[in-house]
């Protein structure tokens, strides 16, 4: 039986980067992976590998940036003074942290570069530029 929009599906998948380097995997959640096809729940590469595949069926795909996080978007990396972070924490290259937006809710950024006096932070989402590997079983259509 075939997958189509609207079937709530069941997924095992390793995701790995060009290198080898897995990023994530249905096997470190301990279940696999459940969602609606068509709900745009997965990235859309994901979701369209899904949609060709049938029950059983187990497949390796390589899904391109802009199928995948997006493009690296030179907006969401942004200068700020250091005297804008908590002062209680050292702010480090490559940490993640938690930054507050006007309307009250808070995003993850990540601190590509620290200076004396300001810190470069990217909004972008963690994987967006780069190209994912998935291996992929399809293992039930749920009912």
């Amino acid at each position: 039986m075939m997958v189509k929009k609207g079937d709530k599906v069941r997924v095992e998948y390793e995701g790995t980067f060009e290198d080898g380097e897995v990023f994530d995997s249905s096997k470190n959640h301990g279940k696999p992976l459940e969602f609606e096809l068509g709900a745009k729940q997965v990235i859309p590469g994901f979701e369209s590998a899904i949609e060709e595949m049938k029950v059983g069926e187990e497949k390796s795909i390589k899904i391109e940036s802009k199928d995948g996080y997006g493009e690296v978007n030179a907006q969401l990396i942004q200068k700020v003074p250091k005297e804008h972070l908590p002062k209680d924490q050292e702010v480090k290259e490559g940490m993640m942290l938690a930054v507050g937006l006007p309307n009250g809710q808070q995003i993850p950024a990540r601190v590509s570069q620290v200076s004396d006096k300001e810190v470069t932070l990217d909004l972008n989402h963690p994987l967006a530029g780069k190209t994912l590997n998935f291996k992929l079983k399809l293992l039930e259509i749920v009912k």
